[in-house]
């Protein structure tokens, strides 16, 4: 029985999500109001639950702050030769401590950081063919540089994984 109790427990730790406060020393320190300033581009990929990757895309975005809110117009065009925008405005309501809306997002995303991290987790209302779902998004950020963003987003619905996407953002000389 110690055995069987050790062996759950063991699975339980081993299967624990790791906190935003793992990162809160890493550095160079993430500032989004630096960060998100002026024209960034990013490339990426979606996968699909089994790790194909289904889609590739890139986006030209437009970052700019008035008082605590900041915009983010994000324009994308997929490998597929589809295109979208979306315009994001990220709210800080508490230093480190955000509050997101978008078009396509059901309800208010949350986000903070910590370090050189960003989570921000939504639901996204995502069209698959004539159909859209809802999708919950965590999405980690982490700094790399004062110009490099790797950020990776886990994707489920009803808890079960759907899907990932990993981009690079970089920021753009010459704002």
């Amino acid at each position: 029985m110690k055995l069987l109790l050790g062996v759950m427990l063991l699975f339980t730790f081993s299967c624990s999500n790791h906190s935003l406060q793992d990162y809160k020393d890493e550095r160079p320190e993430l500032n989004l109001r630096s960060f998100f300033d002026g024209k960034l581009y990013a490339q990426g990929i979606v996968q699909d639950r089994s790790g194909k990757v289904i889609k590739r895309f890139n986006v030209d975005i437009m970052a700019s702050w008035e008082g605590n809110v900041c915009t983010l117009n994000e324009k994308f065009e997929y490998s597929d030769q589809s295109k979208s925008t979306r315009v994001w405005r990220l709210t800080e309501t508490a230093p480190g401590k955000y509050e997101g809306v978008a078009g396509d997002v059901i309800g208010v995303a949350n986000g903070e950081v910590a370090g050189n991290t960003f989570y921000f987790n939504y639901t996204l209302d995502v069209p698959v063919g004539d159909k859209t779902f809802h999708i919950l998004f965590k999405d980690w950020m982490f700094l790399l540089d004062k110009n490099t963003l790797l950020a990776r987003s886990y994707m489920t619905k009803w808890g079960f994984n759907v899907g990932e996407v990993t981009l690079i953002m970089t920021k753009k000389e010459g704002r």
